[in-house]
């Protein structure tokens, strides 16, 4: 039945994509998170978006002879129509300020030609008679969400927005503020005082077993940051931006995170709440809840924030639910996770911010006697290691030790409830030890530890 039909495409939409990034690289910022080299519909097309997102990633300019050189290397020059084929893209496109217009009409023909694919597959799928009816239905809803899940993914969302919806009221955009080259303070003084705050261009690990507290960690530190006028982006693979909003409030506002969720609060804490949603509405900080997606994708969205608001601080929740270049299970996950690791330190270093990225540790910190982690626990792959400048634990005692088993082994101790401390295992530019911050998890948030007060 389809066969008859010719798929929809649109010739023109693709050749303007391109063209608009030979008349100005700058439009790849605009548009790499909205299509990919397989949504094009004509292969020479298709050849030429490849071989520019190619001389993205290695940070080369896009334009005819850069873009004719890395057609040529992979021999592909000629088969596309040589450099009479470049320049007939640039004539033929008006003017590069409707890239993302161009794209979206191609992602959206891309759609319809993937809708027919998964069409034909569910027909097959029906055609097969199976017994098992369920089986059945499973497999045609993962071919249809496939589709779905294969669309553009969001972009990045300012905190103030988020919480507009929150109170369902429009409020001005922050504005931007300026980049300087000054290190990034986490306003945890004893943590500043060892690493001398967060450096430009270094990628700052944050490992963690689920639970203890990295993604809250990670969150305070943004904050703290963008308190002191930093501008701050946040990937948040792992929560929506509304989950992360509304942990932000509950530890501006002093609230039980748990209560704010179900509206049970006091007026007092309602007034604190509507004070403390002004106050963060202000911040210069911006979430991206995509959750799933590669570093290309990262990597153009976060150089389009720095360009368009500036930028002074990039977290990342958390590397290993990061996309890597091969999607299948079957790829070498070890390799996956390298390749990751790597292109977060040569982000950090190609937008000049501290790359603050959650890690998950194996399990085998478990099983060792005192469960303290060691810089071999990070999950899946040595190089996240080697490519980091800073791996920072968090280890908590009373997370492993009852107070009574406590009491028995260290009798002259206090329990240390609610005490984390911060291990500082790898410092490239320092010293190594550790810090104590006082985790209060009702209202998700760490404490500086007052002075005098030992564990």
């Amino acid at each position: 039945m389809y066969a008859e039909k010719l798929l929809p495409h649109d010739v023109e939409a693709e050749e303007a994509v391109i063209g608009s990034l030979l008349i100005n690289s700058d439009s790849f910022l605009r548009l790499a998170h909205l299509i990919k080299p397989e949504d094009f519909y004509r292969e020479k097309n298709r050849l030429c978006f490849a071989a520019c997102v190619s001389l993205f990633q290695r940070s080369e300019a896009i334009n005819q002879v850069t873009l004719a050189h890395e057609l040529s290397r992979t021999n592909h020059l000629e088969p596309i129509g040589g450099m009479a084929y470049l320049s007939h893209l640039v004539s033929i496109t008006p003017t590069s300020t409707h890239a993302e217009h161009y794209a979206q009409l191609v992602y959206r023909t891309s759609t319809m030609r993937r809708l027919i694919d998964a069409a034909s597959k569910i027909s097959a799928i029906g055609y097969e008679d199976t017994a098992d009816v369920e089986a059945s239905l499973s497999q045609a809803e993962d071919v249809l969400f496939k589709v779905r899940s294969g669309g553009p993914v969001r972009g990045f969302v300012p905190l103030r927005a988020i919480y507009d919806q929150f109170l369902q009221e429009r409020a001005a955009i922050a504005e931007p503020l300026a980049q300087s080259s000054a290190p990034i303070m986490t306003s945890y003084n004893d943590l500043d005082e060892l690493l001398g705050g967060l450096q430009r261009s270094d990628m700052i690990i944050l490992g963690a077993r689920p639970s203890l507290g990295k993604s809250t960690l990670a969150v305070n530190i943004t904050l703290n940051a963008a308190k002191n006028g930093a501008t701050a982006g946040i990937f948040s693979l792992e929560m929506s931006r509304e989950q992360l909003a509304l942990r932000m409030l509950a530890a501006e506002a002093e609230v039980d995170a748990h209560r704010l969720r179900l509206g049970l609060y006091t007026e007092a804490e309602e007034q604190r709440i509507i004070d403390s949603i002004g106050n963060l509405s202000e911040l210069p900080v911006y979430i991206d809840d995509t959750p799933f997606q590669g570093i290309l994708e990262m990597r153009s969205k976060a150089r389009r924030l720095a360009l368009e608001h500036g930028l002074d601080l990039l977290v990342v929740d958390y590397l290993q639910l990061v996309q890597g270049q091969g999607h299948s299970r079957g790829d070498n996950r070890v390799q996956e996770i390298s390749e990751i690791s790597r292109s977060l330190k040569g982000m950090a270093r190609d937008l000049n911010v501290p790359v603050l990225t959650c890690s998950q540790l194996s399990r085998v910190v478990e099983g060792r006697p005192g469960h303290r982690p060691q810089l071999s626990d990070l999950r899946d792959s040595g190089s996240i290691e080697q490519d980091a400048d800073i791996v920072m634990f968090i280890y908590r005692e009373d997370v492993y030790y009852t107070e009574e088993d406590w009491d028995q082994q260290f009798p002259n101790r206090p329990y240390p409830k609610n005490i984390a401390e911060i291990m500082v295992s790898k410092h490239r530019h320092g010293p190594t030890g550790s810090v104590k911050l006082r985790f209060r998890e009702n209202l998700v948030r760490f404490d500086a530890m007052p002075r005098g007060i030992d564990y």
